[in-house]
């Protein structure tokens, strides 16, 4: 469902006439060869495609044209070989709606001390070439990545990489369309948001839609195609013979083609629903949910639009990356002095992606909706290190928060919680990222992921220009509070000036 493959990453070099053809061709070349080893690079998983050097205000503003104008042209990496005059990349850069990674590198790693002359120093002018770069896009204000060492380093190549998978999200939550099913959970305030102001933000869309629009599939679900989903069910999860052959198991099949019925035909890569509004669905859709997350789908447990759109696009962006990603909720903690950990979980909708076992997949009440008891994948998140993320709108603009986690395995069985769950020790302790994580407004809902990592909610942040706050191991309380309020005057000036 996610193929990063296709996607490009163009690969733009500055120079200019001064020093004449044969320095031009030689900084294409170099270019060239820079270009290509990027793009046969493993870990950058996009096409980086070279492009000629530009010279010129007009091959400048020709290339941004062109890329602004490509479907599959992700965003530009911009590297000065000579001194470029920054005054040529403009108009070029005034129209740029794709994101931009500086590269602030040159062709050789040392200096050749025994034959380093003028020509060399003529055509190796990167040092002070991107600086000029640089005092441009800053006077600009243009949000860019900026990225530090060199071409054949493998800390250049990971942080080309990282830019380019959060590029290939940033390009999914254009034009991403996302399911209301039902409406929000009533009188809850953070899962709602202002809708219009996203979409001219991010991009993507939030429609609402009946649970009869969805609902009408049902009779259509052909009894060969809910067989072969049990079967795969079976290879796939421990089951125990009469969850396998119970109706609650087939109900719950029926639902999932129901759902992938609904999602396929509106081309929607995310959806949202909630408890409150099942209409004549026998169960919360549970497995289903947790298999659509599984194959990429975004979603959101009671109306949360926000984190539907925000796991959709972390799922883009960790494509084939080891770990996984899911929709998650702080539930309970478990204080020590030594230590106090927080469970995450929900009523069922947890991505097996997190764990490293087989699931079990099994029935049993769920004690609200009053539906009937659904079926659920039940499993413990792997150890390791995670985030988690909100995306709320904090009236006015929208605030990204993270805090970094450590999942853990529980130290005990849980064999009364028969829901997928997560176990971890946030930093830089629960005390610190629990009051952090208020003070700032942070949701009840997250993306968690041990894919992701907090430079990839960096990146995303710098290419929707909204506000990010980071609850790390260095986090302070009378820190954080002075952020929040600098950034409020922050963010209201450079909204005046936009």
């Amino acid at each position: 469902m996610i193929n990063l493959q296709e996607k490009e990453i163009w690969f733009v070099t500055g120079s200019q006439h001064l020093y004449g053809d044969k320095v031009l061709k030689k900084a294409a070349a170099n270019a060239k060869i820079i270009s290509c080893s990027f793009d046969e690079d493993v870990l950058i998983p996009v096409q980086v495609i070279y492009k000629p050097v530009v010279t010129t205000a007009a091959e400048i503003f020709e290339i941004c044209s062109l890329a602004n104008n490509s479907k599959n042209c992700l965003g530009l990496i911009v590297w000065m070989h000579t001194f470029s005059p920054a005054k040529m990349w403009i108009n070029g850069l005034k129209i740029l709606s794709k994101p931009l990674l500086h590269l602030h590198t040159q062709f050789n790693s040392k200096i050749p001390w025994d034959t380093i002359d003028m020509d060399f120093m003529n055509l190796n002018q990167s040092a002070h070439g991107d600086r000029e770069f640089g005092f441009l896009t800053s006077r600009m204000r243009k949000s860019r990545k900026v990225v530090v060492g060199h071409w054949q380093q493998k800390d250049v190549r990971s942080q080309i990489a990282i830019w380019s998978r959060v590029a290939a999200g940033w390009s999914e939550m254009q034009t991403m369309k996302i399911a209301r099913i039902g409406d929000n959970m009533r009188e809850v305030a953070v899962t709602e948001g202002d809708k219009v102001e996203a979409q001219i933000r991010f991009g993507f869309s939030v429609n609402g839609y009946g649970l009869e629009d969805v609902t009408k599939h049902l009779d259509s679900v052909d009894e060969n195609a809910v067989n072969t989903l049990l079967e795969s069910y079976q290879t796939q999860y421990h089951i125990e013979d009469e969850v396998l052959k119970s109706d609650s198991l087939r109900d719950a099949a029926v639902i999932e083609l129901t759902l992938r019925t609904f999602l396929n035909e509106g081309g929607f890569k995310a959806f949202t629903d909630t408890f409150e509004n099942l209409g004549s669905f026998k169960q919360l859709p549970g497995i289903a949910v947790q298999r659509l997350m599984a194959d990429g789908y975004g979603f959101g447990a009671e109306g949360d639009w926000k984190t539907a759109a925000l796991l959709r696009t972390m799922k883009v962006m960790c494509a084939g990356l080891d770990g996984g990603t899911s929709f998650m909720e702080d539930y309970t903690y478990d204080f020590h002095d030594e230590g106090s950990k927080v469970l995450g979980a929900h009523m069922l909708e947890i991505c097996p992606s997190i764990t490293a076992e087989k699931p079990r997949c099994e029935i049993h009440p769920l004690f609200i909706g009053g539906k009937e008891d659904p079926a659920r994948l039940v499993f413990d998140a792997k150890a390791g290190p995670a985030i988690n993320v909100s995306l709320i709108d904090i009236g006015g603009r929208f605030r990204l928060l993270l805090n970094e986690v450590d999942c853990v395995v529980p130290e005990n069985d849980l064999p009364m919680l028969p829901v997928a769950r997560a176990l971890w020790t946030p930093k830089p302790n629960l005390e610190i990222a629990a009051q952090s994580w208020i003070i700032a407004g942070g949701a009840h809902h997250t993306v968690f992921s041990q894919s992701i990592t907090t430079e990839f909610i960096e990146d995303f942040a710098e290419m929707a220009g909204i506000e990010l706050i980071i609850i790390d191991a260095d986090t302070k309380i009378r820190d954080l509070k002075d952020k929040i309020r600098w950034n409020e005057a922050y963010y209201h000036s450079n909204q005046n000036m936009h």
